[in-house]
């Protein structure tokens, strides 16, 4: 299209032309996708919008083109005015549902902590409640279930030595971190 052709479709293009119109697309909606696509954060959608939005505000604008060969230009700075706010707005759209997600990652545990609280005294309950009647339960039972004895206490009370007590309860600990662990993986957690 020659300058004086391109003055010509653009003058019909302000008076309404709607072949002018589509004459204008055709020849530049290459050159604004182009400028669209330059923008990473844009998706296929996007980039179609900055297109349309473009020739809707360059056909609206018309009348103002003081110069109709700066017309290709002008148009490409319209798109990548326009792309560029999609862009920035795209970004900042990610970036606040990644704080979101984060906040909420950090801020709000899988259970109230009371909850989780509870869930593990009752598996150490039932983990109790397992053990084989004998001296193994009933000292683990007097200082978890009861817990107002000292380890010390207990051991006076069932007429034992400090050290027997604390393996006694070393050895239950263990237990009830496998059994823990057990079922948060059987859980799919972790």
């Amino acid at each position: 299209m020659t300058e004086e052709e391109l003055s010509t479709c653009i003058q019909r293009a302000t008076r309404g032309a709607q072949d002018a119109h589509r004459e204008l697309y055709q020849r530049f909606h290459g050159s604004v996708r182009r400028a669209a696509l330059g923008y990473s954060a844009l998706g296929p959608a996007e980039v179609e919008d900055v297109v349309q939005e473009t020739f809707v505000r360059a056909f609206r604008e018309l009348p103002r083109l003081q110069h109709p060969r700066a017309f290709g230009s002008w148009l490409v700075t319209i798109a990548r005015h326009h792309a560029q706010a999609l862009s920035r707005g795209a970004q900042v759209r990610g970036r606040a549902v990644e704080d979101l997600a984060l906040e909420l990652e950090t801020t709000t545990p899988a259970h109230p902590p009371f909850l989780e609280l509870e869930r593990r005294v009752a598996v150490v309950r039932e983990l109790i409640e397992a053990l084989p009647e004998g001296p193994e339960k009933e000292t683990v039972r007097l200082f978890y279930l009861e817990g107002e004895l000292s380890a010390r206490e207990i051991a006076e009370r069932l007429g034992l030595g400090k050290s027997a007590v604390t393996m006694r309860l070393e050895r239950f600990r263990a237990r009830v971190k496998r059994e823990l662990l057990a079922r948060l993986l059987a859980a799919g957690v972790g």
